[in-house]
């Protein structure tokens, strides 16, 4: 009877069989590892803007609060571009000549908006309000980092699922007073967590906030 496999086939199968496991478990870590990385999270890159805005300068420097530029966070799902005529509060009395600031002059002078890009952009199917984060007293630090140490603005964190599911399932530790959420350094509270904890915990309890009810689906993705 003739021979229907060579000698080889066998090593051949499982060689073969080796390294599609071995492509197979790369692949996954590959992914896997990409998918935390910053190039697709986004963490710590800086996008164009047409002007170079520092928020290191205008908020650690100068102090400005961040209500000042971005106006409807405390009414409104999105907490809004800066408004030229903003921006003109100060530079029609300061700098009025610099260069960088020629596209705020050409923009109050053709009264078309500054296109701001968005550094910290959700997918599309992501539904966030900023409105009701602030008055529970969730601190614009904890998403979007210390702006105040930031020359150029980049995205703080990865606002990935599991991100937001952190926060939800446990949100006491993150809240702090409504008239605080603005504030960058909280080294006094960090100094005294088990006062920060109580805090929080009682905010939960003021608001009736229900953490187990925060991960339902529709919450984000309505």
């Amino acid at each position: 009877m003739p021979q229907i496999f060579t000698a080889s086939a066998d090593t051949r199968l499982r060689t073969a069989l080796l390294v599609f496991v071995l492509v197979l478990c790369g692949s996954v870590l590959f992914v896997g590892g990409y998918m935390d990385s910053s190039y697709a999270t986004l963490v710590g890159w800086v996008r164009d803007q047409p002007v170079p805005f520092s928020h290191e300068h205008h908020v650690g420097g100068l102090g400005i609060d961040c209500r000042y530029c971005h106006t409807t966070v405390e009414v409104s799902a999105r907490a809004g571009f800066p408004a030229t005529h903003i921006c003109m509060t100060c530079h029609s009395e300061l700098w009025t000549g610099a260069p960088m600031l020629a596209p705020i002059r050409e923009s109050l002078a053709s009264d078309r908006p500054i296109v701001w890009q968005r550094v910290s952009k959700l997918p599309d199917y992501v539904y966030f309000n900023h409105s009701i984060h602030i008055a529970r007293g969730v601190p614009c630090v904890a998403c979007h980092g210390r702006v105040d140490e930031m020359p150029l603005m980049a995205r703080a964190q990865p606002f990935q699922m599991r991100f937001c599911l952190d926060c939800h399932r446990n949100p006491a530790p993150r809240l702090r007073p409504p008239d605080q959420v603005t504030r960058m350094d909280w080294s006094d509270w960090d100094n005294h967590p088990e006062e920060h904890k109580l805090y929080g915990e009682l905010m939960v309890k003021a608001y009736g906030i229900q953490p187990s009810k925060l991960d339902n689906c529709n919450i984000c993705h309505r």
